[in-house]
């Protein structure tokens, strides 16, 4: 089977010729490389004896995101293999790694969202037990606590989602995530000055916002730091 060796050294960016991809089949034999998307996004990053097909995926470039050279074998023409989109997981480990990371935050995510979930009813009935009476607006209907169980189970759950397709589509989901995750938070902050609530009630509010947020932050960007680390 005829076979070439790509190198790219730390940084480089090669372009995908797609006559050249047309039947070849590559593997990954040392560093890391990173398959940039047609739009210009950077998609997976591939690890050692990892294998991948680009004949139809889109992918415009590979990358080294690493400082030390990163070597492909490119091997053409591929018989007897069947082709899995962009990524084979025919012995490269690829595909399980990235299983057990979706399934890792799965379980994390459920648990940190029940977590949640109790956590911030329990802190909302110690705050009407002390008096805050959480009406929206102030001398209207009250929230129930059932509400806030709800809510912050459903945002978590959104949180838990964006996660994932960080996991799956970018380079350093951890980071975007924190990063996505504390500006959304700060936002949140806003609606209940917003609802004609009284200060107490505002003020529970928000606290309510940022008990949800210590949970849930921390648990999924450590959970996504595994992932990526597994998937490298």
């Amino acid at each position: 089977m005829p076979a070439r060796t790509l190198a790219l050294p730390g940084g480089a960016r090669v372009p995908v010729v797609a006559a050249r991809w047309q039947h070849a089949y590559g593997v990954v034999t040392r560093g890391r490389v990173q398959l940039e998307l047609r739009d210009g996004t950077p998609g997976p990053v591939l690890g050692r004896d990892a294998g991948f097909w680009l004949r139809g995926t889109g992918v415009r470039a590979l990358r080294n995101p690493g400082r030390r050279t990163a070597t492909v074998r490119i091997l053409t023409p591929l018989v007897g293999v069947r082709r899995n989109d962009m990524i084979s997981n025919t012995d490269t480990g690829v595909v399980p790694g990235r299983s057990r990371g979706f399934r890792r935050l799965a379980v994390t995510g459920s648990a940190a969202t029940v977590a949640t979930v109790v956590v911030t009813t329990l802190a909302a009935a110690l705050a009407r037990a002390g008096g805050v009476d959480f009406e929206v607006p102030d001398g209207g209907e009250a929230i129930p606590l059932g509400g806030f169980a709800v809510v912050t189970g459903f945002f978590s759950l959104v949180g838990v989602a964006a996660a994932a397709v960080l996991l799956r589509f970018s380079a350093r989901p951890a980071q975007r995530f924190g990063w996505t995750a504390v500006a959304l938070t700060a936002l949140s902050m806003v609606p209940p000055f917003l609802v004609g609530a009284a200060a107490p009630s505002v003020i529970a509010l928000v606290g309510l916002h940022l008990v949800a947020a210590a949970v849930m932050i921390p648990v999924l960007t450590r959970s996504l730091r595994a992932g990526s680390r597994r998937r490298a």
